[in-house]
């Protein structure tokens, strides 16, 4: 189990990012086998998923919309649940409530969001307690959200361009930020989180309990975290 969030890494749940579209929603599908491509376009054809986890740029993930044009963008180091927030929440932004129930939107302002997760806002950026992540606002550019790590300086976490709902970037930024633990393989975690102070790091088979119950005590018995 690793937290926070925004420190863990992908994972391997790319099943949450894109089975709800397929399975419960109808879009269509087309699968590359040797090299893990995958692209998904919506019903109507107004917005498509690409995932291409050999892109020379590590750019895993582009989300596209037609008329008006906007663009979502994620990188190999995205924690998937939090591109899972924003794939999932693709059908309601169309108008297909389905499943609404079981795919909330959070209509949380981001101050809120940042203020609930111990984030700091400043000039338009929420920044994380340990200041290692950053979602920064820059209005006046074509990317007017764009998620930062300083792990991965050459390359943001999340980019959102002028015309994205902002429901998508909320939903994104709630994801991203929780405390909350995620599961992750051990090889999956990058050295720099492994041994690094920011992160807190529990076994899941060694637990005595429910590894979330003890991932979360271990997290009480941490020093206070540094503003």
């Amino acid at each position: 189990m690793v937290s926070p969030r925004y420190m863990a890494g992908a994972g391997d749940r790319l099943a949450d990012a894109i089975g709800p579209l397929i399975h419960l929603f109808g879009w269509t599908t087309q699968h590359d086998a040797t090299t893990g491509h995958v692209k998904i376009d919506s019903p109507e054809g107004s917005v498509f998923c690409d995932f291409d986890p050999i892109h020379p740029l590590g750019t895993w993930w582009t989300i596209a919309h037609h008329e008006p044009y906007w663009e979502v963008q994620f990188s190999r180091q995205t924690p998937m649940e939090a591109v899972a927030a924003v794939t999932q929440a693709l059908p309601q932004l169309l108008g297909d409530t389905r499943h609404a129930e079981r795919i909330p939107i959070t209509d949380m302002p981001l101050e809120q969001i940042a203020a609930l997760n111990d984030w700091s806002v400043d000039d338009g950026s929420l920044t994380s307690p340990d200041w290692y992540c950053q979602l920064r606002h820059t209005p006046h550019e074509e990317i007017v959200w764009r998620a930062e790590h300083a792990y991965y300086e050459n390359q943001p976490l999340a980019t959102f361009t002028r015309e994205v709902p902002e429901s998508l970037v909320r939903n994104f930024f709630a994801h991203l930020s929780t405390p909350t633990a995620v599961e992750r393989a051990f090889a999956d975690v990058s050295l720099s989180t492994r041994h690094g102070h920011s992160a807190l790091i529990t076994p899941v088979r060694a637990a005595a309990m429910n590894p979330h119950i003890d991932h979360a005590l271990a997290q009480l018995d941490r020093p206070g975290r540094r503003r």
